[in-house]
């Protein structure tokens, strides 16, 4: 039978509108044309502390069975099954250490926090591949493997030392936090009462060096000041690694509208973090409430700890904690489109960096139901690969054209101190 093509015309048109993509079917298709390049996991601080670094007995594959009760810790939020589960394909590793160390402390911790994820990415051949750019990252996750970054968390890991940064560069480092939850010698903290009015002339200094030698500057973690200082200065696009708008959560690690329009000039993006505390504000009023009723009942019973306990688990019995969910995560990527735009969106996870990730999306398999409630919300799939990963690899790609232009400028010096 002949169908007149008007007619076969109507058909196809019925036909397509009956089988509109769920969001489900859009989140899948984006991911499978753009899996998420997150930009920040803790994993090898979770090698750190479960097992001092000593991996022969850890087992990558998978990492459900490594909750530890009587240490207080849950399961690990990684293993490659998850990583492959929530359409990960290319992971920033941050070698987060404790930013209470000495800077010589730090150095070395950060060295041995990058040996280590080194030797977790060589085991796994098959299914990770360390990259330093994003001509490798791109190639490494066409052949299906995690394209596996080094980030470093906190500039108290260079030691004040231009040189070292420069190290840290060439031994496969891409991107640095200029803080973590204390100020440095030279950058104030998002989290500790500022020493610098944001950074001194040395921390310009610093970013303008990361600038030259291509490695990314985060901002995560610092104070508005430093964050307004560093895009001052910056030539390169910057990057918050996993970051929150204050504008849906008041805490201060999350990025403030003043600091998000300025990101359509600089070219950088927000990678929205899962942390619950920095997504929900319901919650993070609740953890206040709490923390100042424990300090109350410690001011009370003072010498009486078990009293404490015992009063403290009343008041939260009668106030179940507030938890954070996938709604949450998304309500802050609505809020980064709106004001800096969508081509200022990634996403930055944190998984093993927390408790535990929002509802729904509580390990690194979850990224598919986020992806489905953006579009749910009415995010086309090409915008959906925007956040996944092609707005962090024109960052990246960005930055390495920065770097190869200044490629003669010689290297930025500062005096060592004995």
């Amino acid at each position: 039978m002949r169908f007149a093509p008007i007619a076969l015309g109507a058909l196809l048109l019925s036909g397509s509108a009956l089988a509109a993509p769920s969001p489900e079917q859009v989140a899948e298709a984006a991911l499978k044309a753009a899996p998420v390049w997150d930009g920040h996991n803790d994993v090898p601080e979770q090698l750190r502390e479960r097992y001092r670094n000593v991996i022969a007995g850890f087992d990558f594959a998978d990492t459900s069975g490594t909750a530890d009760a009587a240490a207080g810790k849950g399961a690990m939020h990684t293993d490659l099954a998850r990583l492959a589960k929530g359409r990960v394909g290319a992971q920033i590793w941050s070698v987060y250490v404790d930013a209470a160390l000495t800077e010589q402390q730090a150095v070395q911790a950060t060295l041995e926090q990058i040996d280590v994820m080194k030797r977790i990415i060589a085991r796994h051949p098959g299914q990770l591949q360390l990259v330093t750019t994003a001509d490798e990252a791109a190639k490494a996750m066409k052949a299906g493997k995690v394209a596996s970054l080094i980030g470093m968390e906190g500039g108290h890991s260079i030691g004040s030392s231009l040189a070292v940064l420069r190290q840290m560069h060439t031994l496969g480092a891409r991107a640095m936090t200029i803080t973590h939850s204390k100020n440095t010698p030279w950058a104030d903290s998002a989290t500790e009462d500022p020493a610098h009015n944001g950074l001194t002339a040395f921390g310009k200094d610093l970013v303008r060096e990361m600038n030259r030698i291509g490695m990314l500057v985060d901002l995560s973690h610092v104070s508005e000041k430093t964050m307004m200082d560093a895009l001052d200065v910056a030539r390169a696009p910057v990057i918050f690694s996993h970051s929150g708008v204050r504008a849906v959560n008041g805490h201060a690690r999350n990025v403030p509208d003043s600091v998000l329009v300025r990101l359509k000039d600089n070219g950088g993006i927000v990678m929205a973090v899962g942390y619950p505390d920095f997504l929900s504000e319901k919650r993070r009023q609740w953890v206040a409430d709490r923390a100042a009723e424990e300090a109350r009942l410690k001011s009370l019973w003072r010498g009486q700890p078990e009293t404490v306990k015992s009063a403290l688990a009343e008041w939260t019995e009668a106030r179940p904690q507030v938890r954070a969910t996938v709604a949450d995560w998304a309500d802050h990527i609505d809020h980064i489109r709106k004001v800096a735009g969508i081509d200022h969106i990634g996403i930055g996870g944190d998984y093993d960096g927390m408790e535990t990730g929002p509802v729904g999306a509580e390990d690194a398999a979850g990224y598919p139901v986020l992806f489905a409630e953006l579009a749910r919300r009415g995010y086309t799939q090409g915008e959906l690969e925007k956040i996944s990963s092609r707005n962090m690899a024109r960052v990246l790609r960005a930055a390495e054209a920065y770097s190869a232009a200044r490629r003669a400028d010689p290297p930025i010096e500062n005096p060592t101190v004995f």
